[in-house]
């Protein structure tokens, strides 16, 4: 099963991406949205990664690290996703409005 380390470097590669992107941007809402994106990404790698770890080993010492590991990265997928959302809203509402 090849698509699952690609899916696994894809969000890791976004991860870092988002993570780099904070440090060059000035503006704290745009920190915030992009660390929002970033959490999505961060919950992604490590949800793949559980997937890609029961299948490649298939023991139960591995089903249970992996359901661990889904557990997190979905929780952590969704509180992205989420601040991605609002973020995303905030961000529209500040790019639309006359600056002063």
């Amino acid at each position: 099963m090849i698509i699952f380390p690609i899916l696994i470097l894809i969000s890791f590669v976004l991860y870092i991406y988002y993570k780099v992107m904070i440090v060059r941007s000035n503006d704290p809402l745009t920190q915030e949205y992009l660390n929002s994106k970033s959490k999505l990404f961060l919950g992604s790698f490590i949800f793949f990664f559980g997937i890609n770890q029961y299948v490649f080993y298939q023991t139960k010492l591995s089903l249970f690290v992996g359901l661990v590991f889904i557990t997190l990265g979905i929780f952590q997928a969704q509180q992205g996703w989420k601040a991605s959302k609002h973020y995303r809203a905030e961000f529209q509402k500040h790019r639309t409005s006359p600056q002063s």
